[in-house]
């Protein structure tokens, strides 16, 4: 079982003014990386290809950058996601296009972690930084992202889950 997962927005804003946003991620002035809600975005080293790090239990590589227009992370944890997820920013007709891919293949356990717990995260993680990158560039958000009641339940039994191991 593959899996394709699409996240986009249009903004009406230039391509080079939502490619700043991409360029920023896990810097210091981040602002469409959600760190306020999830997981810290974290690397070993500033924006770069060869950048190891990720967010929470999820390890990646920074495989390919394109400043302003790509970045590619390669999944390397939780063991059994074989992978990639990436951002990219491109012109559009109104504005600019921002786009989240992640494309991967579950292996083992993954195979029912992904559907059961990760992907629904995942969805809302993704919802959020969209909202940001739209209040950055705008001002504002049109259509806040509203987390669903399962998110809101693993993000509970989860958040309970990282206290207990501190």
């Amino acid at each position: 079982m593959a899996v394709i997962n699409v996240h986009e927005r249009r903004l009406p804003a230039s391509a080079a003014e939502a490619g700043v946003l991409l360029d920023g991620l896990a810097g210091s002035g981040d602002r469409l990386w959600p760190k306020e809600k999830w997981p810290a975005m974290r690397f070993d080293r500033p924006l770069s290809v060869g950048a190891i790090g990720g967010h929470g239990p999820i390890r990646y590589t920074v495989e390919e950058y394109q400043p302003g227009q790509r970045i590619r992370f390669r999944f390397t944890g939780p063991r059994g996601l074989d992978g990639f997820h990436e951002f990219t920013v491109t012109e559009a007709d109104d504005g600019s296009l921002v786009r989240h891919l992640l494309a991967a293949r579950p292996r083992g356990p993954m195979r029912l972690s992904w559907p059961l717990v990760f992907r629904g995260l995942h969805d809302a993680c993704v919802e959020d930084c969209l909202d940001n990158a739209e209040r950055a560039l705008t001002g504002t958000v049109r259509a806040p992202t509203r987390w669903s009641g399962r998110v809101r339940l693993l993000r509970a039994v989860t958040g309970r889950t990282v206290a207990r191991r501190r």
